[in-house]
């Protein structure tokens, strides 16, 4: 055998060439490699590349490296000279760049082309061959073409060496592993073997020392709490006592440090929220023990981080007053070092999140007045720190995320024409935040929110058309983000969520076929999500909610099986979430609203004793929910619509007629979105049923004139032999795709005419 010859020795490991505008993924693939830790088995081994080392380690990427150079070309070349090999992070931007194609370049002519790796990320390799698909290319000339012997590029093809991260191919995990293997010249098969191995291995001895890291550190706290107060007590004859203690201090920080972070990441990947539980339970405790004097501002700050760390974890349990309590524990160390500080604008911003996650809490737990305070507070230190930071978008991106939250409370509260001044307002933040920086996601997502809830109003204030022009723009937001990042699993929740919305809003407008379809469409990325993280109960969350709403859609389409099985798989997760979190007033509502359906399918079914039973239940939960928050639309209509059922039900006509002339006096207390479509049917309904046809007819031309063609009105309407006709001037706003089908007994004549009949409604906003 031939002995491997040691390559020259390199200051580098790898030369990182890409787009600045594919930032994020130098960012992660830089992390990826240093911080690989190469199979001991593996480590010592000689290859053609040399003595495998135990770590990747240097990288070099321009942007870190070349911070102060004042002569790019030359500081390039010598890296490119010092390093072993070339990674080219390819896209299309990329491929169009010409500094990534100078680097190849560069590199090619060092005689070392073996060692160019690739790793795309976007587009595709050789589109440019199709010229209607140059676009969309991915390797730069310098890696689709051999050089001569002068340098110069050829027409000779080469085939780059390539790994693939894109969702469906590589992805991720495994492209990282294809390069290391490519850099060090050992078989890709081999060291995936060995990181499977090592990964079973870490997986059978997370939980152990999980366990033991909580003792150790229960320990460790104890002693440098003790140790720390014996050394001020004794502060003038004991400098190194309390020297000793503050090391001891560090030590245990900076082991409850590893298990909010390191250790927190494991045991989320093995699904050990028992664990993760107890870990953070544990260093809440510490934190708590500790004083808040005597010590400086920034371990003070890492410690009020640490907390609202240890909230959102929590929250995401769905433990609500557990991270109530984390939350105002950094909330109160924020509020000191605000106080210290006030023109310190980085330390305004942490304490607004903060006080924008215990609104948050708040407002899950239906405690609208403490929500609305929370975020009014979080909104009054902006606007303080605003003179002096004008032109800051990190400060303009959390007002916008403020009065977005403090338009939701307006909203709940019943004051819609006040909710719309935050939501504007947010509406105008996010346009200039996405003019700035189109390509910042986060900043993209507030905008489309803020389109969402100005949709919200719209159809509060009875204009459909509006209300599906402001969620199409929502959507077309969202589906583009999620095209730019398909991996980005919530912003795949984002999409299902707008288009779930959207395609409840188009079945109020009476284009159901559209409206099912795209409540189909999330609720099968819903359920994908799900798979995927089975832990997060935001998902869980989504998918039995549109489960249920798309079951009221396939039981008024005259699809009960279908109806059923849909309320049957939300009910079932709904009362596990509610089970784990019983304080979380917005899942109690949820899984009111699918009882309601679950007792009108029985209904349609003409399964009356089974309707009664299953009525009573959301009715009762309903009912307790709308004295806390009155104004709430969703549980406004749900209950309403509940009462109706249930009088539908009885039969005793006296107690009937009360519960009609309940829904009538509700829905005419409220103050404001009295034009909501929805309310003036259930009122129409209560009418109708209570003999009162003239006043009921009175509320079919404002219905009318909003576009409202909810199937089960129009199947009322059938029924009493009344016409109403589409209307041709709300269908005309509509896009040709979303245009109401039709009523079976409309004529030449599209104007409205005749009397009204009712729909229940059970989706609410």
């Amino acid at each position: 055998m031939t002995p491997v010859c040691p390559p020259p020795a390199f200051q580098y490991r790898a030369f990182i060439s890409y787009s600045h505008r594919d930032r994020a993924w130098a960012d992660w693939l830089h992390k990826a490699l240093e911080t690989y830790p190469i199979p001991p088995r593996l480590v010592g081994q000689v290859t053609a590349a040399g003595v495998i080392p135990r770590r990747l380690a240097p990288i070099f990427r321009d942007r870190d490296e070349l911070a102060s150079s004042t002569d790019l070309g030359r500081k390039v070349n010598e890296a490119l000279a010092q390093s072993a090999s070339l990674i080219v992070i390819c896209s299309p931007r990329s491929a169009s760049s010409r500094w990534v194609e100078a680097e190849v370049l560069a590199f090619k002519r060092l005689g070392r082309s073996d060692n160019v790796f690739c790793l795309i990320i976007d587009g595709e390799p050789n589109a440019s061959d199709q010229p209607a698909q140059a676009h969309a290319e991915c390797f730069t000339p310098a890696l689709r073409f051999q050089l001569d012997a002068s340098g110069q590029p050829t027409s000779i093809r080469t085939e780059p060496i390539a790994a693939d991260a894109r969702q469906g191919r590589d992805g991720k995990r495994n492209a990282r592993l294809k390069l290391i293997a490519g850099m060090l010249d050992v078989s890709y098969d081999a060291l995936k073997r060995r990181e499977l191995q090592r990964h079973h291995r870490r997986l059978a001895t997370t939980t152990a020392l999980a366990l033991l890291v909580a003792a150790v550190t229960g320990v460790l706290a104890i002693d440098a709490w003790i140790a720390r107060h014996n050394a001020i007590v004794a502060r003038e004859s004991a400098t190194a006592a309390q020297a000793a203690a503050e090391r001891r201090q560090k030590q245990a920080e900076g082991l409850v440090g590893f298990m909010l972070g390191n250790l927190n990441d494991r045991l989320t990947e093995v699904g050990r929220l028992d664990i993760m539980q107890a870990v953070d339970d544990k260093a809440m405790a510490y934190y708590t023990s500790l004083p808040t004097t005597d010590v400086t501002d920034t371990a003070l700050a890492g410690r009020a981080m640490a907390m609202e760390k240890i909230g959102y974890v929590r929250q995401a349990q769905g433990r609500l007053p557990d991270a109530l309590d984390a939350f105002q524990a950094a909330a109160r160390i924020s509020t000191a070092l605000v106080k210290a500080a006030p023109a310190n604008t980085a330390r305004q911003l942490q304490y607004v999140r903060t006080l924008a996650f215990i609104g948050q809490t708040h407002w899950a737990q239906g405690e609208l007045d403490a929500a609305q305070a929370s975020y009014a507070e979080a909104q009054a230190v902006l606007l303080r720190s605003a003179p002096q930071a004008a032109h800051d978008r990190t400060l303009q991106f959390e007002l916008e995320m403020i009065d977005n939250d403090l338009g939701h409370v307006l909203e709940a509260r019943g004051q819609l024409d006040q909710a719309r001044v935050p939501y504007q307002a947010a509406l105008e933040l996010s346009r200039q935040l996405v003019a700035a920086a189109p390509d910042r996601t986060e900043w993209a997502v507030e905008l489309g929110g803020a389109h969402n809830n100005l949709g919200k109003l719209a159809l509060l204030h009875g204009d459909l058309a509006t209300a599906i022009t402001e969620y199409a723009a929502d959507d077309t937001i969202e589906s583009a983000l999620a095209a730019r990042d398909p991996a980005n699993n919530n912003q795949r929740d984002a999409v299902l969520t707008v288009r779930a919305i959207l395609g409840r809003t188009l079945a109020l407008a009476g284009a159901d076929a559209m409206g099912i379809d795209l409540l189909q469409q999330s609720v099968q990325d819903a359920t994908v999500l799900v798979q995927i993280n089975p832990h997060n109960s935001g998902y869980q969350d989504d998918l039995a909610r549109y489960a249920a709403q798309l079951a009221r859609l396939q039981r008024l389409a005259g699809k009960p099986a279908a109806a059923r099985r849909l309320s049957a798989q939300s009910a079932a997760i709904l009362t596990e979430l509610v089970r784990r979190d019983s304080s979380n007033a917005l899942l109690q509502g949820e899984l009111a609203a699918t009882q309601l359906e679950q007792a009108a399918e029985s209904f349609a079914g003409n399964q009356v004793i089974a309707a009664r039973a299953k009525i009573r239940a959301p009715l009762a939960t309903l009912t307790r929910l709308s004295r806390q928050q009155p104004h709430d639309r969703g549980i406004l209509l749900a209950g309403l619509e509940a009462k109706l059922l249930l009088a539908a039900l009885s039969t005793n006509a006296a107690t009937a007629a009360g519960l009609r002339r309940a829904v009538l006096t509700a829905a005419q207390s409220q103050a404001s979105g009295k034009d909501d479509p929805r309310l003036l049917a259930l009122q129409a309904e209560a009418l109708l049923a209570l003999a009162r046809n003239d006043q009921a007819q009175q509320l079919i031309p404002r219905l009318w004139r909003s576009g409202y063609r909810d199937a089960e009105l129009l199947a009322i309407l059938r029924r009493r032999h009344i016409a109403y006709p589409v209307n041709a001037a709300f269908a005309r706003r509509l896009p040709a795709s979303k245009q109401p089908e039709q009523s079976a007994r409309v004529g030449p004549d599209t104007s409205y005419r005749g009397n009204t009949g009712i729909r229940r409604h059970g989706d609410p906003t």
